[in-house]
């Protein structure tokens, strides 16, 4: 007998979601998830940290003094790294840390990380419904007695604001809109909120059949009838 969907509990209310086994009932990948979260924290990075060269600082390039005659040790230009204010060398310049990942990978380690909180009993869905005007009690109301730990609050960009600003001033939660959520978020924790819209988006997006395709194949479907 094959094992039953997950499933996923409302909070604020009484009932359960249903998850897409597909999605939600992936293998934990480690390497995957690790190289996915690395490169999108890596494409996080504004890569504009720069120094100066010996050849950039604004100091001449003579000697520091004559070669002999003084007693001390002899010297070349200020501008040598070793010396205080003089250039910097091997120093950061500006850069993009961007890596690529490709989109079969990277929809993977979403399903996995998915996954992660689907098996540890971490994963809710919040009714956006219940808050007609945002509501910090309310929220944190919700949260109570759902895991511990830091809560991160994914929700659809449009018509689900007074939901977003009921969460957003509770310590230790953190909002996120649904397309722009990572995997480097969702692994980073320990309790994920999905609101409906949000929950679906995500399965959208990790799901294992690409949506280009699938209008490819409904459009051949619609040319042989």
């Amino acid at each position: 007998m094959p094992p039953a969907a997950p499933k996923a509990p409302y909070i604020g209310k009484s009932g359960n979601v249903t998850l897409d086994k597909a999605v939600f009932g992936e293998e934990f990948h480690m390497s995957l998830v690790h190289e996915t979260a690395r490169a999108e924290l890596n494409a996080r990075r504004q890569g504009t940290a720069s120094t100066r060269t010996r050849g950039e600082v604004e100091m001449t390039g003579a000697k520091a003094f004559r070669q002999k005659g003084t007693g001390r040790a002899r010297s070349g230009p200020l501008s040598t790294p070793q010396r205080v204010g003089g250039g910097v060398a091997f120093g950061p310049k500006p850069r993009a840390y961007t890596v690529k990942v490709n989109r079969k990978a990277r929809r993977r380690a979403l399903r996995a990380a998915l996954s992660v909180h689907a098996e540890r009993k971490s994963l809710a869905v919040i009714d956006p419904a219940g808050f007609d005007t945002p509501s910090t009690k309310k929220a944190a109301d919700a949260l109570d007695g759902f895991a511990d730990g830091r809560a991160l609050v994914v929700l659809a960009r449009e018509g689900e604001d007074a939901c977003a600003k009921s969460f957003r001033n509770l310590r230790g939660v953190s909002i996120a809109p649904a397309d722009a959520v990572g995997v480097a978020d969702i692994i980073g924790a320990a309790r994920l909120i999905l609101t409906p819209a949000a929950l679906d988006a995500l399965t959208k997006s990790a799901s294992t059949v690409d949506s280009r395709q699938s209008t490819v194949d409904s459009r051949a479907e619609g040319e042989g009838a």
